[in-house]
């Protein structure tokens, strides 16, 4: 993003930053790129921290970047870290100053902006998203730390080139969270002697310091989402290998088993559906288990029900039906049901043709009435359409057989 020719890089060269939102997993260098912008730029450069800061220190910020342009022609760019921490009313008390360019505003930020920045405010911002960081450059991190004898280790702490690979490798893509394993192994076994560390070393030496991170999984963020629909889309394309992972990704982190059970039970009928019947009956079977077993031993009961969902043969058929039906009831409105299916309660109904002509499905052959049953403006709709797979395809020849629409 800071390559040459980049929108980015041309911004901080000419001074015309524009209100930014850098968005992404912790580590990655987004306060980095505020101190890059702070010293390359001729603007005052103010820093708040959404957890500490409030609408007074909001106001202040701004009215001293009104002094400054004022007194020096200086422009203000406002950094907050995690700026998803602010309220709505926080939030709103920032935009006048922003739409006017009182400030210029680069707030940093973990949680997905659009589910956590009001849209007035994120209008008037460009979005700049950030990624995990590749395994090399966190071993270039390691690396330059293990050199700098001035800001770093160097000198008291050596590792192998496998090491640092591994401790790359753990590090999940977090540049601080790599330099915090690496002190804690130089408290552990740092040596300030020519002894170089090899991968053993390394991980007795976090196991000493308690070096346990855990599983980045927000459960209200959008980590939560993506990795809960990884794993529903895994199933549904019949890959138990990544249902599993996904699987183990979220009970790792901490997710109610509960939940995971109640997506397997709705998968049960959109994704598999009357292909087989039985995929329903085991995710019951497996949320009563989660309830009664309880963990840690109920992941055995949700992978059985993963594993055997991922492979069973997969319909939509009667979730596209039940969206085809509630489409047609939105748009035609409470048809009238016909008359021979009305239930005629009182003398009066009986009169006016309630149940008129109706025909009982037990006194006729293989138990169907030759009788129309959708209201006549919708006779010959067909709103369940079997797939040819599984037991839906015995369905599908029944429900040509009996055709369950007749002309009048």
């Amino acid at each position: 993003m800071l390559g040459p020719g980049k929108p980015l890089r041309q911004w901080i060269a000419s001074d015309r930053v524009p209100s930014l939102i850098l968005w992404g997993p912790p580590g990655c260098g987004k306060t980095t790129l505020a101190k890059i912008i702070s010293r390359e730029t001729h603007s005052q450069f103010v820093t708040l921290s959404a957890v500490q800061s409030g609408i007074k220190e909001i106001r202040e910020a701004a009215e001293r970047a009104k002094q400054s342009q004022r007194m020096s022609r200086r422009k203000t760019i406002l950094f907050v870290d995690e700026i998803h921490r602010f309220n709505k009313g926080q939030q709103d008390a920032l935009l006048p100053f922003v739409e006017d360019g009182t400030i210029t505003l680069i707030g940093a930020t973990t949680e997905n902006p659009s589910f956590e920045l009001n849209s007035a405010l994120l209008s008037r911002t460009r979005v700049i998203r950030f990624e995990r960081l590749p395994e090399e450059a966190i071993s270039q991190i390691l690396r330059a730390a293990l050199k700098d004898s001035e800001r770093g280790l160097g000198g008291f702490l050596k590792l192998n080139e496998e090491a640092i690979a591994w401790l790359a490798s753990q590090a999940e893509g977090d540049g601080r969270r790599a330099l915090t394993a690496l002190e804690n192994v130089a408290l552990t076994a740092g040596t300030g002697t020519d002894q170089v560390l090899g991968v053993a070393e390394v991980q007795k030496a976090l196991e000493s310091a308690l070096e346990r991170q855990p599983v980045p999984y927000d459960k209200s963020g959008e980590e939560h989402y993506n990795v809960v629909s990884a794993f529903i889309k895994s199933i549904r394309d019949s890959d138990p290998h990544a249902g599993l992972y996904y699987l183990a990704r979220m009970l790792e982190a901490g997710e109610d088993p509960l939940f995971i059970a109640r997506r397997l039970v709705i998968l049960a009928s959109e994704d598999v559906g009357n292909a087989d019947p039985r995929g329903l009956q085991m995710a019951i079977a497996v949320k009563e288990a989660v309830e009664f077993v309880g963990m840690p031993e109920a992941r055995i009961n949700l992978a059985q029900a993963v594993t055997y969902l991922a492979l069973a043969p997969k319909s939509n058929a009667s979730y596209a039906g039940i969206g085809a039906a509630l489409a047609e009831v939105r748009k035609s409105g409470a048809l009238p049901v016909p008359f021979h299916l009305r239930n005629a309660v009182t003398g009066l109904m009986k009169n006016e043709g309630y149940g008129k002509s109706y025909r009982y499905a037990h006194d006729q052959k293989d138990q169907r009435a030759q009788q129309s049953h959708l209201p006549s403006e919708l006779i010959g709709t067909r709103f369940y359409e079997p797939k040819e797979i599984g037991l839906e395809k015995q369905l599908k020849e029944k429900l040509d057989r009996l055709n369950p629409d007749f002309e009048k």
